[in-house]
């Protein structure tokens, strides 16, 4: 996951990564962005879907979510 506040840093990191690696999936990817308006501060955001784990392994109910299990990493 990226996060950042500044809309250039933003535009620069993914330049780096399609640069980087032409064959990222982008159809896993998130790209948010939260509009604070006049209270807060507008943030970028780009995270990438990680399947559930469907073997039985991993996380159970009620346990912390670990990257590779099904969440947002």
């Amino acid at each position: 996951m990226f996060e950042t506040r500044d809309e250039e840093e933003w535009h620069a990191h993914l330049r780096s990564l399609r640069e980087a690696d032409p064959g990222i999936d982008w159809s896993a990817m998130r790209m948010d962005m939260f509009c604070g308006r006049l209270t807060q501060p507008t943030v970028f955001r780009l995270s990438r879907f990680v399947p559930h784990d469907t073997s039985g392994a991993g996380s159970g109910p009620g346990q912390a979510s670990v990257p590779g299990t099904g969440t947002a990493d």
